[in-house]
């Protein structure tokens, strides 16, 4: 018996191929998603901030006194240090008035190297340490230079208005050479008689200072060497 045969191939048609489903012409493809861009590095940025941090701890310093300073909230002044917030112009300023240094000076590591720093002769710059405080004027006879030994040079005068302050403690190694005046000077629990022409070299981490204020104006050139990385 033959199998029963379609109406189509009855009447010697073939059957219509099948056709395929129509395309919305309107569906796309799906791209691929893109991988997240990496935010940008701000090495600007952080050179500032760098710069400002180590300012700011050689200055012995906290966050929330530079921030009231420079009237800057701590959430701020963080974000500044740390290289994820572009400071204006007028918090610069702030912040270098605050930390007593020109708005120069946060951007000498960006700069081209410099190796060489020349100050006139009585046009040191005046900056704010802890012996302030106690009248001691620190002027800064150098700056500028960078490396991975940092170097501040600094001309030190202390007159009738002065206060022994024999607290002094930092990183680094110390060198003082008498210019004028007689004292005292304390490192760890010894003392010396320091006159004009008399040197001293010390570990600064043992606090030292002048505990005794012979002969007034007393001057004296004082040299702090430290590793770079220990500022910050």
């Amino acid at each position: 018996m033959l199998p029963a045969m379609t109406e189509d191939k009855a009447a010697g048609r073939a059957a219509p191929a099948a056709q395929p489903e129509a395309q919305n012409p309107k569906a796309q493809k799906p791209e691929a998603q893109k991988p997240e861009a990496e935010e940008a590095p701000r090495p600007l940025e952080e050179y500032v901030g760098q710069e400002i941090r180590r300012l700011r701890k050689r200055q012995d310093m906290t966050v929330a006194e530079l921030a009231n300073a420079a009237g800057l909230s701590q959430g701020m002044l963080s974000k500044i240090e740390n290289g994820q917030a572009s400071p204006s112009l007028s918090t610069l300023s702030a912040l270098a008035g605050a930390l007593s240094v020109p708005i120069s000076g946060f951007f000498t590591p960006f700069e081209a190297s410099r190796d060489v720093s020349y100050v006139p002769a009585g046009r040191g710059l005046q900056i704010d340490r802890r012996g302030t405080r106690a009248g001691h004027l620190y002027q800064l006879l150098g700056t500028g230079l960078r490396g991975e030994v940092g170097v501040e040079p600094y001309l030190i005068t202390l007159t009738e208005e002065s206060e022994p302050f024999d607290q002094f403690r930092h990183a680094g190694v110390e060198f003082i050479h008498m210019l004028k005046g007689e004292l005292i000077y304390r490192h760890g629990d010894q003392t010396f008689h320091l006159k004009p022409g008399d040197s001293l070299f010390f570990d600064a981490v043992a606090v030292h200072g002048p505990m005794e204020l012979i002969a007034l104006p007393a001057v004296y050139l004082s040299i702090i060497s430290y590793k770079a990385d220990d500022a910050r």
